[in-house]
């Protein structure tokens, strides 16, 4: 039976023993802030080169387009491969030494290809493996530190922080890091690589300064193990059979299938249909990027003044106007626009939609229900980048434009029929008293 949006945490969570949150220690949530945004700071940074560095080397090795964006891909294909079993690692064990683990990963994949490098030796075998490597690593870390939130930042402060760390992330992502990327490249691969994995060394170090307890409850004495599947089905359910979280999944999967659609034919259109040269189009792209930060440096007085549930719906506005004004118009104006509008909602919607599920879900489901709600999001992007070439060549690029712009348009009824005040109404005394499932 479906649960109702209103209905008490309690209630909500009957099924299952209430265990205390893993939390910080009494006064040091402003410093925790500080460490968890210089590591998103870093690693997004390394991030932003790594993935600019990875495809340019492997287009160096060969012409074949296949080759070089299957590259790319490896970096995002275990997020479709893995996730799931790794929400059910993070719900088991200490999040900060999964993050250890993680960042090691990252080192041992970027040592490696930076001895390659210096030595003659990068060959497109070498970059497929250290592209997965370093996608699961994206994996392990992204889900963890997603987790630490909750645990490191009292609730008061979760906002601030999940705004700054989506503005680092903003910034590492889509400014800084390929902007590096390219100085780097242009001075020296083995640099390039060699600062990157620098990067993730220093971000590793950073953790040391949190101060807290960063795993989830152990199950209670003599409970009955329960299987990897079981546990990662315990998470698709606890995200499916709650209207609010599903509801904000199935949107972010219409809004991110958008988003690599938009990415994947605006490359083309702004060629063919626009006219735009490089330094053009980067005014596009560039666009985007800076909506995301006016967003990240907004969110805050939105929110105070529109509520976070209009913030949110800002976002579906915005990203409709991203794809409908391509379809609209060639103006590189318009469509610059249209990005500014798309990069501040996107912002909008992460900062709230973080801040709402640390404080509903429970701290040892956590892992388990990042990983289901990102495969919506991550799962999605391709399909969008599919079907929007799909449509692109059936009946041209405007049309597959207009026809993402009118699926984007729909979200809002099903938006503001579930997702209302009462089910935003903040639930502190879910994330201070932490209520967890335990496994039966």
């Amino acid at each position: 039976m479906e649960t109702a949006l209103t209905e008490p945490a309690e209630a909500r969570q009957a099924p299952h023993t209430a265990r205390p949150r893993a939390r910080s220690r009494p006064g040091s949530g402003r410093r925790n802030a500080v460490v968890l945004v210089g590591f998103t700071a870093a690693t997004n940074l390394a991030d932003g080169v790594m993935k600019m560095a990875l495809p340019v080397l492997a287009a160096r090795l060969t012409s074949s387009p296949t080759q070089v964006t299957a590259v790319s891909l490896t970096l995002t294909l275990p997020w479709l491969l893995v996730a799931l079993h790794v929400g059910v690692l993070v719900d088991r064990f200490d999040r900060r030494r999964l993050l250890w683990g993680a960042n090691g990963m990252r080192l041992a994949a970027m040592g490696s290809l930076t001895v390659s490098a210096m030595t003659g030796g990068v060959t497109l075998g070498r970059l497929f493996a250290a592209g997965m490597i370093l996608g699961v690593a994206d994996v392990l870390a992204s889900t963890s530190a997603s987790t630490l939130v909750p645990a490191a930042v009292p609730p008061a402060g979760r906002e601030r922080v999940n705004t700054w760390m989506v503005g680092a992330e903003t910034v590492g992502q889509e400014f800084a890091g390929p902007f590096v990327g390219g100085l780097l490249l242009a001075a020296g691969t083995g640099l390039a690589l060699g600062l990157i994995s620098a990067s993730y060394a220093a971000a590793a170090l950073v953790l040391l300064l949190l101060a807290g307890r960063f795993r989830a409850e152990a199950p209670a004495p003599g409970a009955v193990p329960v299987s990897v599947n079981s546990r990662i089905a315990e998470g698709v359910r606890f995200l499916w059979r709650d209207r609010l979280l599903r509801t904000l999944s199935v949107v972010v999967a219409v809004l991110s299938a958008v988003w690599g659609a938009w990415l994947a034919l605006m490359p083309l259109y702004a060629k063919q249909a626009m006219h735009l040269g490089p330094q053009q189009y980067g005014i596009v792209l560039s666009a985007l990027g800076v909506g995301g930060l006016a967003g990240a440096v907004s969110v805050t007085w939105v929110n105070r003044i529109l509520g976070a549930r209009r913030a949110m719906f800002a976002d579906l506005a915005g990203t409709t106007a991203m794809v409908a004004l391509p379809a609209l118009t060639t103006s590189i104006w318009a469509v610059a626009a249209g990005a500014f509008l798309g990069g501040a909602g996107g912002t909008l919607w992460s900062v709230n939609a973080r801040t709402i599920t640390q404080a509903m879900v429970p701290d040892d489901m956590l892992g388990r229900y990042g990983a289901a709600a990102r495969l919506f999001n991550f799962g999605a992007m391709p399909l969008g980048a599919a079907l929007v070439g799909l449509l692109a060549e059936l009946g041209g690029m405007r049309l597959a434009f207009g026809m993402f712009a009118l699926a984007t348009a729909a979200t809002p009824v099903l938006f503001l029929r579930n997702v209302t005040t009462s089910a935003l109404k903040p639930r502190e005394d879910t994330s201070v008293r932490g209520h967890s499932r335990a496994s039966t």
